[in-house]
Formats: structure tokens, C-alpha cells, sequence
């Protein structure tokens, strides 16, 4: 074999090599991203509650003898907004409500059965 077919040869040898590097770069990073995706659904979910129950206490100071709905919290009447929005997320991760006397649910997926948020730590289960 002459010297250029050796050189070719240990030219696509290190192409392979490389190739298999970024492919395995490529896997650490989707798994290291995945996790951050999870860790970012538990940390949206749970601010995203904060911020409802704030709402809500400055709603109930305002009108303590009124039912609280997502409407009134979102509505340009009694005083409102006290949110910009209803939090979303996406639709399947979480989802959030509140009693008529101001308890915030949520549900972990979206489509669960709504608990307590005060109670539970029911956002670590969003991702």
C-alpha cells in the first residue's frame, strides 16, 4: 500500500473517532437536558403556584366576602388583574385551580385527580 492510501486510512480512522465523540457528546448532553427539562416543569409548577396564592391574598384583601375564581384573578373587574394570566404549561404537566374560598389545586399530570397545594409537595412530580 503506498503512503497516500495509508494516510487516507488513518484520515478516516480519526473522522470515525470524531464522529463517535460528538455522537457520544450528543447523548450526555440530551440526557443532561432532559433532566434540566424535569427539574425546570417542578420549578415552573411551583412558582407558578406562589404566584397564584399571592394572587389570591390580594384578592381575599380586597373583597374578603367574594368566592375567588381564576376569572376574577385574571379579570380587569374588582380591581383586577391580580394575574397577567392563568398559568399553562404546556397542557400535560400541571394544572391549577382554586376553590371558591381561595385553596389553590393542582393536579400532577394535568389530567390527575386535584390536591391541596398548601398540603402536598405536589409539583415535584412535574416533569
Amino acid at each position: 500500500m503506498g503512503s497516500s492510501a495509508v494516510a487516507n486510512v488513518k484520515g478516516s480512522k480519526r473522522a470515525a473517532a470524531f464522529i463517535g465523540v460528538i455522537a457520544m457528546s450528543a447523548a450526555v448532553v440530551a440526557f443532561g437536558l432532559s433532566a434540566m427539562t424535569s427539574k425546570g416543569f417542578v420549578s415552573t409548577c411551583n412558582t407558578d403556584a406562589q404566584t397564584v396564592e399571592t394572587a389570591v391574598a390580594a384578592f381575599q384583601t380586597e373583597h374578603p366576602n367574594v368566592a375567588v375564581t381564576s376569572e376574577l384573578l385574571t379579570g380587569h373587574t374588582d380591581g383586577g388583574p391580580y394575574l397577567a394570566s392563568w398559568p399553562k404549561n404546556g397542557g400535560t404537566h400541571y394544572a391549577m385551580a382554586v376553590t371558591p374560598s381561595g385553596a389553590l389545586m393542582v393536579s400532577v399530570p394535568s389530567t390527575a385527580r386535584p390536591v391541596p397545594y398548601k398540603i402536598t409537595k405536589i409539583c415535584d412530580g412535574a416533569s
